[in-house]
């Protein structure tokens, strides 16, 4: 693990991610993304609310997007469901996914808790959005870094 939010994972870790993101997204119209940063400076919800404006999350067709935030440094992370998918899972969902989560990552676990992560989003997505024929990938899926 590097010392930085852009080498935290490493270049095979970071693949092994985006193809996580890719294979999940094959399966359902719904949108993941990952974005890592150094430190956190307020809220987490907040920090990734307002990300996930600024990644362009909020403007999918079904508003299906969901945004996985980790703050590597202050040690933090967060699960944000667009309205879409909000509405059709239960709120226990978010929690049972931040739990698994968080006891991959006491483990520094940190890639497979990530990546089951967005297994589970994937699944969830998959129920309740369906890939389409004329479905297009919205958003890209590579992992987004901060600056700090």
């Amino acid at each position: 693990m590097g010392t930085t939010a852009r080498d935290f994972f490493s270049p095979e870790q970071q693949k092994a991610i985006t193809k996580a993101i890719a294979d999940a997204e094959l399966q359902t119209s719904g949108e993941i993304r990952v974005h890592i940063e150094n430190t956190l400076k307020g809220d987490v919800l907040d920090r990734a609310a307002y990300l996930f404006r600024q990644l362009s999350m909020n403007k999918t067709r079904l508003r299906n997007g969901v945004l996985i935030y980790l703050a590597v440094k202050s040690r933090q992370f967060a699960i944000l469901g667009d309205s879409g998918i909000h509405k059709a899972v239960p709120e226990s969902f978010w929690d049972n996914i931040k739990h698994r989560m968080l006891l991959d990552f006491r483990e520094n676990k940190f890639t497979e808790g990530l990546i089951a992560a967005i297994s589970a989003a994937g699944e969830q997505l998959k129920k309740h959005f369906p890939h389409l024929d004329n479905d297009k990938n919205e958003l890209p899926d590579d992992i987004s870094f901060g600056k700090n």
